[in-house]
């Protein structure tokens, strides 16, 4: 026998995948020049330089067995202290190298953190919409259930009153994810403050903690001039799962952790019980060689011009053209709202050589994910696309 309820993840195909092949065939007979693929969220850009010597450095001057032996299971002890200190001097924050748990990226963190707080067959997870597509399986397959709420258009912020309102006995944790794929919205201070005195009071109304889990790959991807607001400033009882993917432009190498605060009243459960998750998961041991660079480079991210550049090239002729999107402040994705259902949108821009993820996915159907990792020259080059598209909408009766 086999599980159906796996058999179904496994042959679901993500919408983002979907639409990332279609573009391969529509290459077949457009041409590959003629195809402008928005649809995956690689990085474009290379990793630091000082990380990518790093690496270097270590495979030419470390010993050898040494370099590739086991490490302990929550992680190399001083890269979790080089973690510990950039993140000290940069929020203010007092965490402790024994408060990390390093991952194989972002996705086993949360799926650890999950499975340990899961007490029960109906506690449910709160989620932000719109929120990462992954997020879904990663809740169904640890048999949890999904409580969706969505954030306030045109900007995606928190709706904090339906938040307030959605809450209830049942709710484990919230899951937040600011800076936001696929909206780039970054959630600020003020509403991450409310939020907290939301988590608490509810908490104590249960009699549970509502845990505050907070997704931050992107936290590193910010295009304008502002500080991040860090979620752990504001809600002790938050957990925090990170991925460099992005920041450093290594997603084919699965580095992040999870870092359980001090402050978080459930601490010394939870610490030992996402390490035993990240054992039955059977993902408990992160990259060694990805963790021992990071003890010199932990404070590193890669240069983020390219997709501010992309950005402002692509919001400044979609808007001119009529589209509705909202400029987004991090990241390197841009939502755009489609001019019908967002599938059918996907599949007539797919006809003229423009590749999008639709918002159906991410729990905020009628519009499309923009990716904004692509070099500049396709940016610039899938303007006429654009326009396109745009003209045949209008051309209607």
């Amino acid at each position: 026998m086999v599980s159906g309820s796996m058999y179904k993840l496994g042959t679901a195909v993500s919408p983002i995948r979907a639409y990332y092949e279609l573009g391969w065939s529509r290459a077949e007979e457009l041409g590959r020049e003629n195809i402008f693929d928005f649809s995956l969220g690689a990085p474009a850009v290379p990793m630091p330089d000082a990380y990518r010597r790093e690496l270097i450095r270590l495979l030419e001057e470390e010993d050898q067995v040494k370099l590739h032996t086991y490490a302990p299971h929550p992680g190399v002890p001083e890269t979790k202290k080089a973690i510990t200190d950039d993140l000290n001097s940069r929020f203010g924050c007092s965490f402790d190298p024994g408060d990390i748990i390093m991952t194989a990226g972002a996705a086993p963190a949360i799926s650890a953190v999950l499975s340990a707080i899961k007490t029960s067959p109906s506690d449910e997870i709160a989620l932000l919409a719109p929120y990462f597509s992954e997020y879904s399986a990663i809740i169904e397959g640890l048999g949890l259930k999904k409580l969706e709420i969505k954030t306030l258009e045109p900007d995606f912020h928190l709706d904090l009153d339906a938040i307030e309102r959605a809450l209830g006995p049942d709710t484990a944790a919230l899951l937040l994810n600011s800076p936001n794929n696929p909206s780039g919205a970054v959630y600020p201070a003020e509403d991450l403050k409310r939020l907290a005195e939301i988590l608490k009071n509810k908490s104590e109304e249960f009699g549970r903690t509502i845990f505050l889990i907070s997704d931050e790959p992107y936290r590193e991807l910010m295009l304008e001039d502002e500080e991040f607001p860090f979620p752990a400033n504001f809600y002790d009882d938050t957990v925090i799962c990170y991925s460099y993917s992005k920041s450093l432009s290594i997603a084919g190498e699965r580095m992040g952790y999870v870092l359980i605060p001090g402050a978080n009243g459930e601490r010394k459960k939870l610490f030992p019980a996402v390490m035993g998750a990240a054992r039955a998961n059977g993902v408990s041991n992160a990259p060694v060689l990805f963790q021992k660079a990071l003890i010199k480079c932990a404070g590193l991210s890669s240069d983020t011009e390219l997709y501010r550049k992309n950005r402002d090239v692509l919001y400044d002729a979609l808007t001119s053209m009529g589209y509705v999107c909202t400029k987004p402040k991090a990241t390197f994705y841009m939502m755009v709202k489609t001019l019908e259902d967002d599938r059918a949108f996907c599949e007539r821009a797919a006809s003229m050589g423009l590749i999008f993820a639709p918002c159906s996915g991410f729990g905020f159907p009628g519009y499309v994910r923009v990716a904004l990792c692509v070099p500049e020259d396709t940016a610039k080059r899938s303007v006429g696309a654009f326009r396109r598209l745009m003209d045949s909408y209008r051309q209607e009766p």
